[in-house]
């Protein structure tokens, strides 16, 4: 009896195991202060934490940037470079004096992650940068991004310089359909203009189906990154905010993301900003 009791005690513990393993294997956690994983085409939440909290986003500021600056510029409009676009941080190593085209720029700004770079497709776009800053926050309204505001193109801190989670996932969706937009940030390596530039976009490479996206880095912001996925035609957004396991967070929620199904276009999405 004691023999059949212990079969049978054994047998519901690997049961109750078994009901639990689809749980086991399908959560996802990350290290990031704030972190959202969207589907870009039905807007359905499949992960957040503190997604809409305001935070500095560092350079994945540029992903707008870029975006503004296909608006206002022709690819092959010639900028000339001046002592004001040279500014900290990042660059792609502009020089005053120099005459480049635009979309030279816009690959300083996507690969080299360019400061200067964001300065020269301001000032030139917006015959000035307090212009381009403004068409900036009225892109972001335009797009619903309610808990953001742009105070510089290229995302050095500034108290006026904020996002969330939730919102760049948003300009990410809206970025992803942009044909010229995504070849830039996709690219892996380009020569043009005599430079040679590589992504360092490790997602390129880590994740089936990246295309690849903007990461940011400063002392306040700590690590920022913005990425977007597609598979089997399914388009997927990744945020982080303040993420020293970026790179692992990423291909955590992609993994988990794309193992979902997508969504049933006959449930009713409820999602409630916080």
């Amino acid at each position: 009896m004691k023999g059949d009791s212990m079969k049978k005690t054994i047998l519901l513990v690997l049961c109750f195991l078994t009901l639990l393993a689809p749980c086991r294997a399908y959560g996802v956690e990350v290290s990031a202060t704030a972190a959202i994983l969207l589907d870009a085409d039905s807007g359905r939440v499949l992960y957040e934490k503190n997604a809409d909290r305001q935070m500095l986003i560092a350079s994945t500021t540029k992903i707008m940037t870029v975006l503004v600056a296909l608006e206002h510029a022709n690819l092959n409009a010639e900028v000339t470079i001046k002592e004001s676009h040279m500014v900290e941080g990042s660059s792609m190593d502009l020089k005053p004096g120099e005459k480049v085209s635009v979309e030279e720029l816009l690959y300083g700004v996507m690969l080299c992650s360019g400061n200067d770079a964001a300065l020269a497709l301001a000032d030139y776009c917006g015959n000035g940068v307090e212009q381009f800053v403004k068409w900036m926050n009225e892109k972001a309204a335009e797009l619903g991004m309610e808990d953001s505001s742009f105070a510089n193109p290229n995302g050095l801190d500034d108290e006026k310089h904020y996002s969330t989670a939730r919102d760049m996932a948003c300009l990410a969706a809206y970025a992803a359909k942009n044909e010229t937009f995504v070849r830039l940030c996709s690219t892996e390596s380009v020569t043009i203009g005599g430079r040679t530039m590589t992504n360092h976009n490790k997602l390129l490479h880590m994740v089936d189906g990246c295309i690849g996206m903007k990461t940011g880095y400063t002392k306040a912001a700590g690590r920022t990154l913005v990425t977007s996925a597609i598979q089997d035609g399914r388009c997927l957004v990744a945020v982080t905010l303040q993420d020293g396991n970026d790179w692992v967070d990423h291909e955590a929620l992609y993994e988990y993301g794309f193992a979902q199904s997508g969504p049933d276009s006959s449930e009713e999405q409820t999602q409630k900003r916080k």
